[in-house]
């Protein structure tokens, strides 16, 4: 996993690993999706409970309400309705206003405006204190900021900071959503180096898969683009969608601004994915105000996107057409060339009668047949060992088919004797997967050491003697070696590399960073010279 707690950038490398990082994201998302659906369904069960109170229910309901507040807004509605039912029969005038408050919000961030006007409008905020004001206050702010949106009326913006005001005036100060606020403020008064300076403040506090994150690293994005430190901009928006996905954040605008950034520099191709992603969200969660922004900005990418798809087949039926013709013109030239050939071979024939004079030639001939002999048999050295390796390959995946067999087998069993519990409990293991894993690693080091026999004395010398890895009796490598065996493979890609070795990105990147500064030599050099281990004629695949 990358660290995304840095807040500079230290080389374009720094940002496309970071861009990398959330392609992978994106194309995962929806295992962050199955972790909020099994939050949800956990507090669906609580639920369930027999001879529940009202209380218990709306309390239940509450979370289940912000659960769904930026993932479906349908399904926030429906628990905020249900709360509304329940402090009516209650009677509860603390737990009427918070249900009204909380349905009000959903629906205006869903675009039912009048709605959510109305229901606003119903409150007097007199009656309110503590956290009821506190949120009273920010869903006014929010819903002047959304119909400002979908109305293009800049008057309701200016509402929106009267309210913000108010919230701002109750909050504590030293708390995240005063902070938040106040740095929302200070860039609406173009007052940018202060909101940055308090921005920067909260990244330190914040884990970096939180929505919290998400927020403020969208906000310095936002203050980077204002500045024109376009890399810093793109930085920040990168790691605000990256915690959005994690969090499974529908309503969010880090993917807006990323396609428009994008777009603008010609980068059609990603911002064609991230709108897509924006508008995805947008719709899946029924943030109306969030799909009107994308709708117009998704529309031109995706005309932009299939102009230059449209482009790029054209190049390839150019270059198709170009590959045909100098196939045939090969075709001819080896025709020629065969001729020749044969031209060649009558004449040495005829000069066959010289052989005295052309004998230092055919000696040096057979030397060069000696040479070429040589050369075979190398090669068929080197043919006997890829069958090996091939034959150690099948043989390892007719293993794992025959496992995963067994495995089918056995839940089949549980599953029809109805051991429902211990096909569960089995499920849940990862002792197979271990397992798997600790005899894929066992082959993989078997494997590359024939390759490179030599790899585990050859890596320690390029360390300081005291900093040498010292190996268990039965380790043929640990993951330090098996990191550089990889880079030693030509595998670069830090994702691939934490991929396979099931640990995060930001691992790969101490292990790699702890070995160079335990080189006995250059630190700079140490990979290149890793790189350079086995590269000697007696290696038969080098």
């Amino acid at each position: 996993m990358l660290c995304l707690s840095s807040v500079t950038i230290n080389g374009k490398n720094d940002l496309k690993s970071l861009s990398n990082y959330l392609d992978h994201i994106i194309t995962n998302k929806a295992q962050f999706t199955d972790q909020k659906e099994n939050e949800i369904a956990s507090l669906k069960k609580m639920l369930a409970k027999k001879e529940s109170s009202p209380e218990y229910i709306f309390e239940i309901n509450y979370k289940l309400y912000n659960e769904y507040k930026k993932y479906k807004l349908d399904s926030a509605i429906h628990y905020a309705l249900e709360n509304v039912c329940i402090a009516n029969e209650l009677n509860n005038q603390r737990l009427k206003y918070l249900s009204d408050i909380n349905l009000a919000s959903v629906y205006s961030y869903s675009g039912k405006f009048l709605e959510s006007e109305e229901i606003l409008n119903s409150i007097n905020s007199k009656n309110l204190y503590g956290e009821l004001l506190e949120e009273y206050y920010e869903t006014k702010s929010r819903f002047n900021e959304h119909y400002a949106v979908v109305s293009n009326q800049n008057s309701y913006f200016k509402q929106a900071e009267i309210y913000r005001d108010s919230l701002l005036s109750i909050l504590n100060p030293s708390s995240f959503k005063y902070r938040i606020n106040m740095a929302h403020k200070y860039v609406n008064a173009g007052e940018n180096d202060k909101a940055e300076e308090l921005l920067l403040n909260l990244l330190k506090e914040e884990d970096t898969d939180s929505a919290e994150y998400a927020r403020i690293t969208y906000y310095l994005g936002a203050i980077s683009g204002i500045k024109g430190q376009t890399d810093q901009e793109i930085k920040f928006f990168i790691m605000s969608a990256i915690a959005d996905v994690k969090n499974s954040i529908k309503e969010n605008a880090s993917f807006q601004r990323l396609a428009t950034i994008y777009y603008k520099n010609g980068n059609i191709a990603k911002a064609f994915q991230y709108s897509q992603s924006a508008i995805e969200d947008a719709v899946s969660s029924g943030v109306q105000f969030r799909t009107t922004q994308m709708s117009e900005l998704y529309s031109i990418i995706n005309s932009s996107y299939q102009v230059k798809e449209t482009k790029t087949n054209d190049k390839l039926k150019t270059y198709l057409i170009l590959i045909s013709v100098l196939s045939v013109f090969l075709i001819l030239l080896v025709l020629y060339v065969y001729k020749q050939m044969k031209k060649l071979s009558y004449i040495k024939e005829e000069l066959s009668l010289t052989n005295g004079k052309l004998k230092k030639l055919v000696d040096e001939l057979n030397d060069h047949n000696i040479l070429i002999n040589k050369t075979n048999e190398h090669l068929s050295e080197s043919n006997q060992i890829k069958e090996q390796y091939i034959a150690q390959f099948f043989n390892l995946c007719s293993t794992y088919i025959d496992n995963m067999e067994n495995f089918r087998k056995g839940l089949y069993k549980l599953a029809i004797n109805r051991q429902y519990e211990e096909m569960v409990k089995q499920l849940r293991s990862t002792t197979a997967i271990d397992m798997e894993l600790e005899d894929l690693y066992k082959h993989f080091d078997s494997i590359f050491l024939s390759l490179y026999p030599t790899f585990v004395t050859d890596f320690n010398s390029l360390l300081d003697k005291d900093e040498q890895i010292q190996l268990k009796a039965d380790d043929l490598m640990n993951r330090e070696l098996r990191i550089y065996a990889l880079l030693r493979l030509g595998i670069t890609d830090s994702a691939k590399i934490s991929g396979f070795l099931r640990c995060s990105m930001s691992t790969i990147y101490n292990y790699r960073t702890k070995m160079r500064n335990k080189a006995a030599y250059s630190r700079e050099e140490f990979e290149e010279m890793v790189m350079k281990i086995g590269n000697t004629k007696k290696n038969t695949f080098n």
